[in-house]
């Protein structure tokens, strides 16, 4: 197992304080890993991403009010360089494919042995994305059912269709209450999902793949 340069620091989020020990437990003993927080629901979490800004954030979907879902959508837009990883009990594909159209870059069961865990992690932090075994064939058929554009968040398409209209990454952030930064975060996102490389090719595409009305 590869070590990280330096810690990486993850927020971990589920409603009971037993399955955050038995994780925090597990992830400290990892070189590399720091457990920077824990939340109990979305307002802790987001509490928490706005103070520490970790590198990554461990989810569980089942939460009382925001779940895990949701919030996984409301992180991809605040803070979409925080990379999130849900954890559940639930297999569905269904439950998969919304975490992943809502932003989340990997999803792995709560049954699965620690190392697996521990690869996920390592999978997301590296910018990769990781689905328990089982799932990742299931996605895999799913995904390439999709086209490119389907494959974007709603707060994705909605900045693409903003770069077809010739504004600028301050004005985007203006519009729709973010920060510049952030907005230059969703455009690096859109450049690695799209498989584009240059700013006027993005723009292009924008351009031929906006929505009408």
């Amino acid at each position: 197992m590869n070590d990280f340069a330096k810690p990486a620091r993850i927020v971990l989020v589920d409603d009971h304080p037993l399955v955050r020990d038995g994780l925090r437990a597990r992830l400290e003993a990892v070189p590399g890993l720091k457990v920077a927080g824990e939340a109990g629901n979305a307002d802790e979490a987001l509490a928490l991403a706005e103070s520490i800004e970790p590198d990554l954030v461990l989810m569980d979907i089942g939460m009382q009010g925001m779940n895990g879902i949701a919030l996984a959508g409301v992180f991809h837009e605040r803070f979409p360089a925080i990379r999130v990883l849900m954890l559940s009990m639930h297999d569905n594909v269904e439950y998969v494919t919304q975490a992943v159209r809502a932003g989340a870059s990997g999803y792995v069961l709560k049954d699965s042995p620690a190392t697996e865990i521990i690869r996920a992690i390592e999978a997301v932090l590296a910018g990769q994305t990781f689905f328990s075994a089982g799932l990742g064939a299931r996605m895999i058929q799913a995904s390439a059912m999709q086209t490119p554009i389907e494959r974007l968040t709603p707060r994705e398409r909605d900045i693409l269709d903003a770069l077809a209209e010739g504004l600028s990454s301050k004005q985007i952030a203006q519009r729709n209450g973010l920060s510049v930064r952030t907005v230059e975060t969703h455009r690096l996102n859109l450049k690695r999902k799209l498989d584009i490389e240059g700013q006027a090719e993005l723009i292009k595409f924008a351009v031929e793949n906006r929505r009408k009305g």
